[in-house]
């Protein structure tokens, strides 16, 4: 009886250090979770600022440079790739922009709805104005901001934004 007694507190003893292990390595795994999706949110929100800031200075070398090549656009009805900053840089978006009576964007929301480590998806609302900082139009479009090679930069978005 002493030796049945002896394995079953041995027994429960495993069990006990089995669980107690495995809730502290759960506890390590969510905060370094946790922190690489900080680092992933925070790496996303810095590419998309990079984004409008290109934009709204109508540089496209700068615009080119917060994406990520291919870069996907899906927009007015269309689906457009861009394998290369170059390609991308050589884009006619703000004659036609300008031709609309654009001057510059702002955000007004960016929600993050999924990330990863290297991988986040923003939906976002954002306007549109004229010279005279008057609203052309508000957006709602969706962001998928990835890491590659250590950049962080939109790799697609999509919107009912022309």
């Amino acid at each position: 009886m002493t030796v049945r007694l002896f394995n079953h507190v041995y027994k429960l003893g495993q069990l006990f250090v089995v669980l107690i292990t495995t809730f502290l390595f759960s506890g390590v795994v969510s905060a370094q979770t946790a922190a690489e999706e900080e680092q992933a949110i925070t790496g996303a929100m810095e590419a998309m600022d990079a984004f409008m800031l290109g934009f709204n200075a109508r540089d496209p070398e700068a615009w080119a440079a917060s994406l990520n090549y291919p870069h996907v656009r899906f927009a007015s009805g269309t689906v457009t790739v861009w394998n290369s900053a170059d390609e991308f840089a050589d884009t006619r978006a703000f004659e036609n922009l300008a031709r609309a009576g654009w001057d510059h964007s702002h955000w007004l929301t960016r929600d993050v709805v999924l990330v990863s480590s290297e991988k986040v998806h923003i939906a976002t609302v954002f306007q549109r104005f004229n010279s005279s900082n008057e609203v052309i139009a508000t957006y709602q479009s969706l962001y998928i901001v990835t890491k590659v090679d250590g950049h962080w930069g939109t790799q697609a978005r999509s919107s009912l934004a022309p």
